[in-house]
């Protein structure tokens, strides 16, 4: 992906997104509880294991206390089999019997698993044990071959004793601890799964649940393309009163726009009878006064009918919804124009996709391609040419050239100007290419002169275009 492209995706996600935050709270809660939980399972199944790890622990320290006597020379006798590992030389599972020797735990007999070393005690033990006779003590320590043990250790009176003894079991922990470890591991992995598919299942949820709101922006997209007069789909109570809304605003702008159209058509049509008047009577008394109220009156009458062909664009372009097929427009237009300029012997090659729709009047359209071809045929050698392409799903393009003599830069930049007539001689009134400029922009389009590859101008708009 290149920089500009890393750019634009960036820019997305910055942007505010329901969806997004959607997700976002309800898979963090959703990973959260699921880490709580994992913690917790793991938590328990540690516990429940070391549970009855030390319960193993206990037994053998009960076998141990209850075979365990004391001789007639004071002599400590442990019983001779209290555990079959505990007769093999580090096995792993050991026990100890100790005195306590000025807060010091001395050690006075030991099972044969181990040999010729000692359990390792914690320093206060001895003290721990004095402090509470009878409660067993559990702790962690290390075995002669520094393996991990699991050891306890109890304080008992012995009949005959004149003193307490300590006893002391201890085993290798490494079986559980690894059976905790493959325990967490396969937890982990199915929490991991099950986050996943709670992800999945979370944006699914959010974007089903949102289902009608999409439909709704949908719709709203086709209202102002022109395929649709209002927003007419079923949608949820809480979406509900919000179409009608948008229908209402519809309904209103649409009024709006209509009663202004009306106004101003009204007022040019008022305008309209006065100028003839006027115009009929400078017509009947020539003179200097009568061309001067000529010229005048034909150029207010111009006004007139510039303003009102821009009010009609406005008020067409509001959502009017129509839509016009510019292959029907261009087809009618050559078969016209070919017709009026048959002496000239003026050929029109159009080519348009039978699909490709102006957002509009058919009206305008006429006005926009007719003005631009008309000008072609008036000022070609023989040949128009007339293509359209699509441009993006909301644009198409549409280009007339010609092969006459063309325009030079300063001359296409003065020929939008309105009433611009470059050349006098020529009928009309000059509001041509100014007329097609400011229909196109009415409609968000433009208008763009540029060289023809025909040798002439080419005149090329860029107009809304209707999804077929």
């Amino acid at each position: 992906m290149t920089f500009e492209g890393l750019r634009r995706q960036f820019e997305v996600l910055r942007r505010p997104s329901l969806v997004r935050r959607l997700v976002i709270l309800a898979a963090g809660w959703s990973l959260a509880v699921l880490v709580v939980t994992a913690l917790v399972l793991a938590m328990l199944f540690q516990q429940a294991a070391i549970k009855r790890f030390d319960q193993g622990l206990a037994e053998l320290i009960d076998n141990l206390t209850a075979g365990t006597t004391i001789d007639e020379k004071a002599e400590i006798l442990a019983p001779a089999l209290t555990d079959l590992r505990a007769l093999r030389a580090y096995s792993g599972k050991y026990w100890q019997i100790s005195e306590p020797v000025n807060g010091v735990l001395k050690s006075r007999v030991r099972s044969r698993s181990l040999w010729d070393s000692e359990l390792k005690t914690p320093p206060d033990l001895a003290l721990r044990l004095a402090a509470d006779p009878g409660k067993p003590i559990f702790y962690d320590t290390r075995g002669p071959l520094n393996e991990p043990l699991r050891a306890m250790a109890t304080r008992a009176e012995l009949p005959g004793g004149k003193a307490p003894v300590v006893f002391m079991a201890a085993e290798d922990r490494s079986p559980v601890d690894r059976d905790i470890r493959n325990f967490v591991t396969a937890t982990a992995l199915a929490f991991l799964l099950l986050g996943v598919g709670m992800v999945a299942a979370v944006v699914i949820q959010v974007r089903v649940g949102l289902t009608p709101l999409f439909a709704l922006r949908h719709e709203v997209a086709y209202v102002r393309r022109g395929k649709r007069e209002r927003i007419e789909g079923a949608y949820p109570t809480e979406l509900k009163p919000l179409a009608d809304e948008l229908n209402a605003l519809m309904a209103h702008n649409q009024e709006v726009v209509e009663r202004q159209r009306t106004h101003v058509g009204n007022l040019a049509h008022a305008l309209k009878t006065p100028l003839s008047v006027m115009l009929a009577e400078s017509q009947a008394q020539p003179g200097p006064l009568a061309e001067v109220v000529t010229r005048q009156s034909e150029a207010m009458r111009q006004q007139v009918d510039h303003h009102l062909r821009r009010a009609r664009a406005a008020a067409r372009t509001q959502g009017s919804g129509e839509r016009t097929s510019v292959a029907d427009v261009l087809d009618e237009l050559s078969r016209t124009l070919e017709r009026i300029f048959q002496d000239k012997g003026v050929t029109i090659d159009w080519d348009a996709e039978d699909d490709l729709y102006f957002l509009g009047e058919r009206q305008d359209l006429l006005e926009l391609a007719g003005n631009a071809m008309e000008n072609a045929s008036k000022w070609c050698k023989s040949r128009v040419r007339v293509r359209t392409e699509v441009i993006s799903p909301e644009r198409l393009r549409l280009s007339v050239e010609d092969d006459g003599p063309g325009l030079t830069p300063e001359e296409r930049e003065a020929a939008i100007q309105r009433g611009a007539r470059l050349d006098e001689s020529a009928p009309g009134s000059g509001l041509g290419l100014n007329i097609i400029d400011e229909l196109a922009r009415a409609y968000g389009g433009s208008l763009t002169l540029a060289q023809a590859r025909l040798g002439g101008l080419a005149v090329i708009l860029e107009l809304p275009r209707a999804e077929a």
